[in-house]
């Protein structure tokens, strides 16, 4: 049997409301900005909530997510730096998601911590991403304007600048594509110029801004 959702909405495209009745809700530390009713805050610690393994790969790995625990009756107001938020339902499919986009997820989902490839050697982002499992919903964040959902398909493999990268769902299959030229044609030609290529079938969530 699918657990019941927890009650996540947007109050306008950068403001999420999430209602508890009981039960919790685990956030991005720093995002909570108004609540009402008998809620409890803590922190989720250095594993997400998700224990002393995810703790200690996430200090191996060096990806790290910042994440406190809100419970109890009534209702959360989060945001983040104005940034627009985008809700995606998980029913026991894998998100895998950039860190800092994460502003939210349902408690009874599970985080990971899983390879992403050589990413980190150009861009300096680590060389790890984040994986949310379960059933529930998650929030995310997207810079510079609304998130875009992109769908790939056998058909259609999608090729996304690492930078505007938000999170995929899906089988998706990710590899690097190194011999890219257009980033000398918008002044992004410092390092090595390469982009995520996406195989399979699923959604790429993209921003228009890039970080």
């Amino acid at each position: 049997m699918i657990p019941v959702m927890q009650a996540f909405r947007l109050s306008g495209s950068r403001v999420l409301e999430v209602d508890l009745r009981g039960d919790a809700v685990r956030a991005a530390q720093g995002a909570m900005i108004a609540y009402t009713g008998d809620v409890t805050f803590k922190s989720a610690g250095m594993g997400g909530g998700d224990g002393l393994r995810a703790a200690l790969k996430r200090r191996a790995t060096g990806e790290s997510v910042s994440l406190m625990h809100c419970s109890g009756h009534g209702t959360v107001y989060f945001a983040k730096d104005a940034m627009e938020v985008l809700l995606v339902e998980l029913a026991g499919d894998t998100l895998k998601v950039e860190s800092e986009q994460l502003l939210a997820l349902s408690d009874k989902l599970s985080t990971d911590v899983a390879f992403a490839g050589l990413r980190g050697m150009s861009s300096g982002q680590g060389l790890f991403t984040t994986t949310v499992t379960g059933y529930g919903t998650a929030a995310l964040l997207s810079s510079g304007g609304p998130p875009i959902a992109l769908a790939v398909s056998p058909q259609f493999p999608l090729v996304v600048d690492p930078d505007a990268f938000i999170a995929s769902q899906g089988q998706l299959n990710q590899t690097f594509v190194t011999d890219v030229s257009w980033r000398n044609l918008v002044g992004e030609s410092s390092g090595e110029a390469f982009s995520l290529r996406f195989d399979g079938h699923g959604v790429v969530y993209i921003q228009p801004e890039e970080r």
